[in-house]
């Protein structure tokens, strides 16, 4: 029999036991199967990223759920792939570029896509190969990328028939502008920092007449796109100037004061300016008032040169133009007052620009028509969020949702199906371009020069990666809807309600019955991982350190079913390593005392009640394992078999079966249960640590015990045998334990060698008890190092003289500590703490009766101290009776 090797090596295992499962082909799904189904959609990471610990989360939580799906007998399929990522791929690209002295306009759309293509094409593969060494058991052979050629077909499909319902609109509106990308871009593309500026306070004078309106602003560069000043009709301070005619200082355009209710009366001055083409606030009020929006900056972030820009700083950066309007401001004496002023100002997460809102002409998706079934899919249950109080949040963003922006000036992603004739300017949407105009009969026509925003394709994933629009495709028809998403909590809004949209809209249901939603991880203080804070733990690194088994144990021990955010420092992947290694050499030793084993189950007539507790622990960790995983308690699960197989089946029947091995009527059937209970627990764990339980799996005799299967990970998963229930057997194994446990820290506390046999009287309450530990007499000899076992009916009413006591249940174990111990040294030491307690008990309780401690002390301090005095209370009363019993 090959042994396994003596120190655990997880590079070695964890490079080994993939290779074998993807040789095998043992990831791949069939459509064709007569199996239930079960599948997963990757969230595809983007085509620049590389694997951090959000991935490393992600992707151990779906995997749990795959490996565990299909050991229970589903056709399981997790379909892998990555995102084209428009703007961060885009910008990639082109930082390469400028270290080529080059840009994208030197190369052209055409040559600059194909630039991309081939960077994207030598990237892709990156991020899943890490993935890979997470121990990944997706289908590699169905890889999707979300610009090949099937999710594009499925993009143009959507928007052609999402125009031709009238749901995709061409408008203007408010976006958020970076100056530098020079393109719209989404709001989880928009970071957000707090920053230290200015709140200036300009006088607007009023037309032809004495006096001013004093406005605040923190843009004062935007002034001269205004159209009104709108104070709010309730506020005194102006109501005597509403309809008067105020002058914009520097242009002298004239513009009315206006009542707005939306105005905040305590921001500022109580007086805001209205610039819509500048701002969505403004562009709201103004369109409620019907004003024109005035453009006065360019889409490069520059002064526009027209009419309504003073020549003083036309052409200027916006920096350089509230520099200049600032100090024209103050010559004038314009510029009442400058207040510090901190506010959160949006920033373009791929190249720190800060944000410009802007009034630009995009394409939109009309989502509120769409809204209906995703909102009823949760009442429904089509939809199950978990945690539940998830759905709330989706229900509210649902509710309240606004049109959604698709069009991004890229050169890199879906580009629009919209088409142009150049000679009559007739519009037309449709998959293919068109060979002439549907008005004039034109052949000049040209494409619509935006692409769409990379949520898009995303949106259509589950449904555009199982071959629709063709709802005939073996996987749309086996694998679609798919079964759970697994996904943190900060792109509900922008992929998860999309994706139930899309979903509905095309599919009529909902992509997935279950969405799961998990912490982010954040650093050991809390705070957001970030490579500027150089707080980024590398999940690269830790496997390389740890291995992938420990880094996917300690994630999954962290999970909480709320869903909270999980506290992350390199150290704590030492637990999952050191679980690991206590899995290897409790394996070993099993392995090592195997020989001579038949092929044989266990006989269940033969049992000792040792075995009996054992097999009702299995069947109970299996029944558990198996209902937290069902109910996506994934932190739960670990710390279920962390306990019994560390605590239960290591420390204790491991021991006790060292025993039984030396009776030979005992030793087989001994080997077979410990057999037994080592592969099917093997089993429970592979979903969270697969490499391992696979190695060692492979290394276990018997065909018989292992299903005649190649591989572990498509054996069945173990369920709960209720036969093997047996409550009488856990109740007399673990007052053993319990007595076991009392009688080392005895030796602990008095120092007594491991070496020196001791002797116990029991005083058993109950007959049960006494039942009880006669029945595990023989245990309790052999891992306490026990004697002589006395035992007796009835509890005396004084501690026997020179000994130590505890209690087990209700009964009296008592430890003759005559001939053990030096009893005046002990007595003296014992002394010492009582003295040493009483004077702790002194200081806690003059504070408790002092009333300005009371008065000012923390509450939790006082409970705390309050505890403490109890505490001193009790382990003064032990020390007194034990010293008692030493005295007499």
């Amino acid at each position: 029999m090959e042994e396994l090797e003596k120190t655990y090596n997880p590079k070695k295992t964890e490079e080994k036991i993939y290779d074998y499962w993807e040789k095998n082909g043992f990831f791949k799904a069939d459509a064709h199967s007569d199996k239930p189904s079960f599948s997963l959609v990757i969230p595809p990471p983007n085509v620049t990223g590389v694997l951090h610990m959000g991935h490393a989360l992600d992707g151990t939580l779906q995997d749990i759920l795959i490996r565990y799906k299909r050991m229970k007998g589903f056709e399981t399929l997790w379909l892998p792939g990555t995102d084209h990522a428009g703007i961060a791929t885009q910008n990639v690209v082109e930082k390469k570029l400028k270290k080529e002295g080059l840009t994208r306009n030197d190369l052209g759309r055409e040559k600059f896509e194909e630039t991309t293509w081939e960077w994207a094409n030598e990237h892709r593969s990156r991020i899943l190969n890490q993935f890979k060494r997470l121990g990944a058991s997706f289908d590699l052979s169905r890889e999707r990328f979300t610009l090949d050629e099937g999710c594009s077909r499925a993009v143009k499909e959507v928007f052609v028939k999402l125009y031709n319902d009238g749901l995709i609109y061409k408008g203007k509106y408010i976006v958020n502008w970076c100056p530098r990308c020079m393109s719209a871009i989404s709001d989880i593309e928009t970071e957000y920092l707090e920053e230290k500026g200015h709140l200036w306070e300009i006088a607007y004078p009023f037309k032809n007449e004495f006096g001013a309106i004093v406005i605040a602003t923190t843009r004062p560069e935007t002034m001269f796109g205004d159209v009104a000043i709108a104070v709010n009709p309730d506020d005194n301070r102006f109501s005597h100037m509403i309809g008067k005619t105020a002058v914009i200082p520097v242009s002298g355009r004239e513009i009315p004061i206006i009542a707005d209710e939306d105005v905040e009366i305590g921001f500022g001055t109580g007086a805001l300016k209205i610039t819509p083409a500048h701002d969505p606030n403004d562009y709201e009020i103004g369109k409620k008032h019907g004003f024109v929006p005035i453009w006065i900056m360019d889409e490069d972030g520059n002064m526009s040169n027209n009419a309504y820009v003073p020549m003083e700083v036309k052409g200027l950066n916006r920096y350089e133009a509230r520099e200049k309007i600032l100090e024209i401001l103050k010559l004038r004496g314009q510029l009442v007052r400058a207040r510090d002023h901190e506010h959160s100002v949006g920033h373009c997460q791929r190249c720190n620009s800060t944000i410009e809102p802007y009034l630009s002409e995009q394409w939109f998706v009309r989502m509120q028509p769409l809204a209906e079934k995703p909102i009823s899919a949760i009442s429904k249950h089509e939809l199950n969020f978990v945690p539940e109080r998830w759905a709330k949040i989706y229900l509210d963003w649902m509710a309240n949702v606004r049109d959604w922006c698709i069009s991004r000036q890229l050169w890199w992603g879906h580009r629009i199906p919209a088409y142009y004739c150049a000679d009559c300017e007739e519009m037309m949407v449709a998959v293919e371009q068109p060979e002439k105009c549907t008005k004039c009969q034109g052949s000049n026509i040209n494409q619509d020069p935006d692409v769409l925003d990379t949520w898009f394709s995303s949106a259509l994933w589950p449904f555009s990666t199982m071959g629709w629009p063709d709802r005939q495709s073996p996987d749309f028809k086996k694998f679609y809807p798919t079964d759970t998403l697994v996904t943190g909590f900060d792109i509900i809004f922008f992929w998860v309600a999309r994706m139930v949209v899309m979903g509905y809209r095309f599919t009529d249901e909902s992509p997935f019955k279950h969405v799961y939603i998990h912490g982010l991880i954040r650093d050991e203080k809390g705070q957001k991982m970030s490579k500027s804070k150089g707080n980024t733990i590398d999940p690269v690194e830790i496997i390389e350190k740890y291995g992938s088994d420990a880094m996917r144990f300690t994630l999954t021990s962290l999970v909480t079913y709320g869903g909270q955010d999980i506290k992350l420092s390199d150290e704590r992947f030492e637990y999952g390593r050191n679980f690991a290694n206590k899995i290897w050499n409790a394996s070993r030793f099993v392995l090592m005392n195997l020989e001579g084993c038949d092929d044989h189950m266990i006989d269940m007539s033969a049992l000792t009640v040792a075995d009996s507790w054992i097999l009702h622990e299995y069947s109970e960790v299996s029944r558990l394992v198996n209902e937290n995983l069902e109910n996506f308690r994934f932190g739960e699960c670990a710390h279920i078999l962390y306990e019994f197989f560390w605590n239960v089946y290591c420390d204790w029947y491991v021991e006790i079966a060292k025993i039984q091995l030396q009776k030979p009527q005992m030793k087989l059937n001994t080997q077979r249960i410990l057999r037994l209970v080592l592969e099917r627990t093997l089993r429970l764990m592979h979903p969270i640590i697969p490499h391992i339980t696979e190695e060692i799996w492979q290394l276990i005799p018997g065909i018989t015990c292992k299903g005649g299967k190649a591989s572990l990970m498509i054996t069945e998963f173990p369920e709960y045998d209720p036969s093997l229930k047996n409550e009488e057997a856990d109740r007399k194994i673990n007052k053993a334990i319990e007595i076991v446990k009392s009688l080392r820290n005895i030796r602990q506390s008095f120092d007594i060698p491991v070496s020196e046999n001791i002797n116990i009287k029991i005083f058993c309450a109950n007959m049960e008890d006494r039942e009880d530990f006669e029945l595990s007499k023989f245990y309790i000899h052999s891992l306490a190092k026990v004697d002589r076992i006395a035992m007796e009916y009835s509890i005396p009413s004084e501690v026997p003289p020179r000994s130590a006591t505890v209690m087990v249940g209700k009964s009296l174990i008592v430890v003759s500590l005559e001939g053990l111990i030096d009893l005046n040294k002990e007595i003296s030491r014992q002394t010492k703490k009582l003295e040493t307690l009483e004077k702790e008990k002194k200081g806690l309780q003059s504070r408790m009766d002092s009333p300005r401690f009371l008065e000012s002390a923390p509450k939790e301090v006082i409970v705390k101290t309050r505890e403490r005095i109890s505490e001193i209370d009790e382990q003064s009363e032990s020390i007194k009776t034990l010293l008692k019993s030493l005295e007499s």
